[in-house]
């Protein structure tokens, strides 16, 4: 007859990772930054340190409505701020969201 072995814990408890409704939010960040017209609108933006909605059009090859609609996106999201002056609207982005999303980053790839 066989005798059951004791449990023995191989590891130590690692831990706690970040909290579900932050993962959410990174996550949520993420995939809005997910799409390649966001990134080059993103690393603009981030070029220029402020950009208007005109000026970014012409640089990513897309017409006014679809450049607004991944600005908006981008805003939702926490990424970029935004300010209407007159008839444009100018766009830079959100300091504490991507230090977020680079600290995640550092912290789970060691960079």
């Amino acid at each position: 007859m066989k005798t059951a072995l004791p449990m023995i814990e191989c590891c130590a408890p690692v831990s706690a990772p970040i909290a579900e409704d932050e993962a959410n939010r990174l996550a949520a960040a993420f995939g809005v930054l997910a799409d390649p017209t966001r990134l080059r609108l993103m690393s603009l933006i981030a070029e220029e340190g402020e950009a208007c909605v005109c000026d970014l059009t012409a640089s990513v090859g897309l017409a006014q409505p679809t450049v607004s609609h991944h600005l908006r996106l981008l805003h939702q999201a926490g990424l970029v701020e935004r300010e209407q002056r007159g008839k444009w609207a100018y766009f830079r982005s959100s300091g504490r969201p991507l230090r977020e999303l680079v600290k995640l980053l550092r912290t789970s790839f060691g960079g």
